[in-house]
Parts: C-alpha cells; structure tokens; sequence
C-alpha cells in the first residue's frame, strides 16, 4: 500500500508568500515531519476561513492532502496564536528572528525533530509573555545549535584539550570553540570573548530554561554573547540573518 492520500500535522508556520492569483505558500515546521512547503488554495481571499490560521509565527494543526507537486491544505484550526506577538514590534521583531534562524538551518527532509519543534514553540510562548525577551532568544539560539549539530566546544580549549580558566580566551568560529590564551594570543582569526560572555553561554548550554532565566547579565556581556552568536550563525550559514538588523532599527527609534 501506498502512503495515504491526506495527513494531519502539528506546525508553527514560518514564513508564507503569494502564490498564483489567490493562493498562499506556506513554509512550515512540522512536529511530525521537520519542514515542509504546503499550498493554501484561496487562502489570500477576503472570505478565506483558512487565512487567519495561517499568518508566521501561529502553532496550528492542518489536514493536507497530497497534491501533485505539494501538500494542499484542507483544513486549519489554530492551537495558539502568540497573540502579543503581533501586537508589540519588539516581541515581533525577536519571534521573526527564531523562526528565520531555524527556517536557514534546516532543510525539507520529512524528518522529525520533536526537540526542535518544542523549542521553537516553547520559546515563542515564552518571546509573547516574558518582559525580557533578550534572554529568551539567546537561550533558543545557543539550544538550537546544539540540537542541529553545531554545539561549540566551550569547556577545553579546542587545540591543547587543556580545561577552560577563568580568564578571558578567544573563539574560533573555524574550529567550532573555545581557545586558551596560550594557544590563541597574536591570531586574526579568532574573536575576543570576556570571562562572564564565555560563562552564560556555557550556562545556557547547559541548563534547562528555569534555571537559565535567573542569569543577570550586564548590559555589555549581553551585547557580546549576542555579537558572538550572531557572528558565528553568520558564519555556520554563510550568510547573515534579516531580523537582527530589523530589530536593531526598531530599537533606534
């Protein structure tokens, strides 16, 4: 037998575009299959049922069925909307930035990731209620490294293996970590990375989010483990994101 002609999925939509003359393209993560494209027939009419359940950032279930080149959607029913999302610029601003985060990393593959699925979703509940969302995004961003295969080696420098002091070291986004001072002093390829920048990671790395929330960066330690993470997705991706610099306009206002 054959794989059925219709399934039901549980997504967060990530982005969608114009397709046709009525019709929506929708880029999803699905708990069940990882990313997938789908079709929403007439979803860009002004009386489609289905359009409000299909704007960025909204965790939904969908009933597809199997069109001949993607999945059509035929049913739509929204299981959380983030709401605050789309009422503050700032929330917005760092809930585009997750979803297009995972939407450069990952591929369409049919491939579950249940992990990354409840992390997009718990952090998008978390960038819609917490007051801060600085240290919701970091902690996403350094957890979804490590579940996509890009974990930094932040515990021994990465060339003599010896354990990481409390001193300021360098990182090399090359290597994928941590360097001494011995074996980084007098290199251009590597970042500066201060003694407190170097222990939140490690502290997001390594802690579940209750625990990791109570961190109480200053204000410079947070510019620079946000330079530094953004820097080395920039080079993991060969290219840099579009929300960061969006938010940082938003904040210039």
């Amino acid at each position: 037998m054959g794989e059925p002609r219709s399934f039901r999925v549980e997504a967060i939509v990530l982005r969608h575009s114009d397709w046709g003359e009525a019709d929506r393209l929708l880029v999803l993560y699905a708990r069940e299959r990882g990313k997938l494209r789908a079709l929403a027939k007439g979803a860009r009419r002004i009386k489609s049922r289905k359009a409000g359940h299909l704007e960025p950032f909204t965790r939904v279930t969908l009933q597809l069925a199997r069109g001949r080149d993607l999945p059509i959607v035929t049913q739509a029913e929204t299981l959380d909307p983030y709401f605050p999302l789309r009422e503050d610029l700032i929330r917005m601003a760092h809930a585009a930035w997750a979803v297009e985060l995972l939407d450069r990393f990952t591929y369409e593959d049919a491939a579950e990731n249940l992990a990354v699925f409840s992390l997009l979703a718990e952090t998008l509940k978390r960038l819609a209620v917490e007051a801060d969302p600085w240290l919701a995004l970091r902690y996403y961003e350094v957890r979804l490294l490590d579940l996509l295969g890009f974990r930094p080696r932040l515990f021994e420098c990465v060339e003599c293996r010896k354990a990481i002091e409390p001193v300021n070291q360098y990182f090399s986004p090359t290597l994928g970590g941590v360097l001494c001072p011995s074996c980084g002093e007098g290199r251009k390829d590597l970042w500066a990375i201060s003694v407190d920048a170097l222990r939140y990671w490690r502290h997001f790395q390594r802690s579940e989010y209750t625990e990791a929330r109570r961190a109480a960066p200053s204000s410079a330690t947070r510019n620079e483990l946000e330079h530094l993470l953004q820097g080395y997705e920039t080079y993991l991706l060969e290219r840099s994101l579009h929300a960061p610099s969006f938010l940082r306009q938003l904040k210039q206002r």
